[in-house]
């Protein structure tokens, strides 16, 4: 009942009349600065999550988690089949498939362009989900068929459209360290058929890689069976540095195990500064919200010193007084906080749902800025928000329970 009673003044006393309406102002600009800071960060979460989610999903959708390569490089690994199955037999391992990854210039007619050509295991049952859905025209099936003996492969959707190729297009692959001559290494020429364009919408995935049957490209590289890499797939990619370590006990010393998180570390640490420094520059806004809470109320006090001294006279609890100022700024964190979250959640809907804000992918490797708003965020935004028009609640409620009711009605 109580609850009720100081909770019905709270709300009178933001109710202002005419004569208070310079108070009436400042209140309606303190909920517009609490539902600003709340949709700046709304919106600035979810750009991040937008960010990581969606370059994480690309990335690993043509990359591994944890890959393992000589430490030195020589040869090539030579028992890769041996090293796969081991490595394949560790806890948590989906799958571990060898790869072979080789640099070579591509040439089409007048255009050409360096490239890198990642030879695949087709048998792998993992590339049904981790390629196929990427290849937007053609199909993985066509590199299991040569065209009078041709070797085929599928090319990066960026690197198509730079060379002017299309799926049934033929190429040029020229290496760079093709054949061994009593003059030096002299380079190798290979006529190869597009088979199929993939898109993973990773710009550097697509401007840079080729894709190649793995027997095909040890061939066509006058390579043993043997391959440079051997990639994992894990049930749980944040756990890939872990599961490095692990690997890398397994695999022995002539290798060495990296994952998707190191390789990708300077990414991964300008996203993470960038949402540091997103929470810090917009808490500001919350701190200039509850400044402005806090001058209402103090006008709010001084103005309605004469009715506090009244219900002081009729028997109210300080704490009581307390409570009604209290409330009075919670109800603008909680109005602006609903403001907020309303604007902030919609406009993330609204603008990754059209993509109204485009990048260059060569920069960004992203063509546009995706919002991914988490749920559970407005919960920790909310209290924050509350938390700090609480703060800005203290001082001023604190003046109300000190107001002297003889002193106050004097004179009225």
């Amino acid at each position: 009942m109580a609850f009720r009673f100081e909770l019905f003044i709270a709300q009178r006393y933001l109710k202002a009349k005419r004569r208070q309406a310079a108070i009436s102002v400042i209140t309606a600009i303190s909920i517009a600065g609490v539902a600003a800071g709340v949709m700046a960060l709304v919106i600035a979460i979810a750009i991040n999550n937008g960010f990581r989610t969606t370059l994480q999903k690309n990335l690993l959708g043509a990359t591994a988690h944890v890959t393992v390569t000589e430490r030195i490089a020589g040869a090539g690994i030579s028992d890769w089949r041996e090293l796969s199955k081991k490595l394949a037999a560790l806890p948590g391992t989906i799958e571990a498939s060898p790869a072979l990854y080789e640099k070579v210039f591509v040439n089409a007619g007048p255009s050409s362009s360096g490239a890198i050509i990642k030879g695949l295991d087709l048998t792998s049952p993992r590339l049904q989900k981790d390629l196929v859905p990427f290849i937007k025209q053609g199909s993985l099936d066509n590199l299991r068929q040569t065209e009078s003996d041709l070797p085929q492969l599928l090319i990066g959707s960026k690197l198509a459209e730079s060379l002017g190729l299309q799926v049934g297009n033929y190429l040029q692959v020229i290496n760079p360290m093709g054949e061994l001559t009593p003059f030096g290494p002299r380079p190798s020429y290979h006529r190869l058929r597009i088979a199929g364009i993939v898109e993973t919408g990773f710009y550097d995935v697509d401007a840079n890689f080729t894709f190649m049957n793995l027997p095909e490209l040890q061939k066509m590289m006058s390579l043993g069976d043997v391959v440079n890499a051997v990639e994992i797939k894990i049930a749980d990619i944040e756990a890939a540095p872990a599961f490095a370590e692990i690997a890398q006990k397994a695999a022995g010393t002539k290798y060495i195990a990296t994952n998707w998180m190191e390789q990708n570390r300077q990414l991964l640490g300008a996203l993470k500064m960038e949402r540091i420094v997103s929470l810090i520059t917009i808490g500001l806004i919350q701190l200039v919200a509850a400044l402005n809470i806090f001058i209402t109320l103090i006008m709010m006090v001084m103005e309605k010193q004469r009715d506090i001294a009244i219900l002081l006279s009729m028997g109210t609890r300080t704490d009581q007084i307390r409570r009604i100022f209290i409330y009075q700024g919670l109800l603008i964190g909680v109005m602006g906080s609903a403001i907020g979250l309303a604007l902030g959640y919609g406009i993330s809907f609204v603008a990754d749902h059209y993509r109204l804000i485009e990048l260059s992918e060569e920069i960004y490797s992203i063509p546009y800025v995706p919002f991914q708003p988490n749920p559970l965020d407005a919960l920790w935004i909310t209290a924050f928000a509350l938390a700090v028009s609480l703060v800005a609640t203290l001082y001023p409620a604190n003046s109300a329970t000190k107001v002297a009711p003889a002193e106050s009605l004097r004179y009225e």
